[in-house]
């Protein structure tokens, strides 16, 4: 197992903590993680693009200009595909590109995620994150005391509204419970920021 130093909302350190290496300690699927992702994005995109295609167009009732003549190509309505205005080839039609991946290929790219950011040491994991009340200005002192890029992600065990609402105004910072993270936003953010209750969690849950 992995042994990984925990600092404190001061950036001091806070004991060490064992990560499981069957979930942080794994080598990276690369190709895992690329379909997942895609898979993301792809169930994310609201198909709501339409066009007209040439059935679909007003006009075209009679032929445009006579046949020979005029010194143009020939054509018999105006909504054909080559004239201005007219419709459109193949045109794009709302739908839904929601796809499954199976669970044992999700399961993978989230543990090939989470053991890249220990590999490439952008995992910091706290001891505790806990506000007596929203505020902003002490969640950006903690990001400087812990050394986290301005794109983080900081995923927590339980919903704590007081932590929630202290990041929420930061640009690039995200908040996520164990069982809400995915593999795009580990992956999107620089760092991946995580109390020691939800590393327990994580473990408990993937194992």
């Amino acid at each position: 197992m992995a042994t990984l130093k925990m600092l404190d909302m001061a950036g001091k350190e806070a004991g060490n903590i064992k990560l499981d290496d069957a979930i942080f300690g794994i080598e990276p699927n690369e190709n895992a993680v690329h379909e997942v992702i895609v898979n993301y994005l792809a169930n994310q995109r609201q198909g709501t693009q339409s066009a007209k295609t040439r059935a679909e167009v007003r006009g075209g009732g009679r032929k445009p200009f006579r046949q020979k003549g005029t010194g143009r190509h020939r054509q018999g309505s105006s909504t054909d595909p080559s004239q201005i205005g007219g419709g459109i080839v193949f045109a794009p039609k709302p739908r839904s590109y929601r796809y499954a991946l199976p669970k044992k290929l999700k399961r993978l790219a989230l543990k090939s995620a989470l053991s890249a950011k220990v590999l490439d040491k952008e995992l910091i994991v706290l001891k505790e994150l806990k506000f007596d009340a929203p505020k902003t200005k002490e969640m950006i002192k903690v990001l400087e005391n812990v050394k986290a890029e301005k794109k983080a992600l900081i995923v927590t065990a339980e919903k704590d509204l007081n932590v929630v609402k202290s990041a929420s105004n930061i640009p690039g910072v995200r908040t996520a419970l164990v069982n809400t993270m995915n593999v795009y936003e580990i992956v999107n953010h620089g760092s991946l920021i995580l109390t020691e209750e939800a590393v327990k969690k994580i473990e408990e849950v993937y194992k």
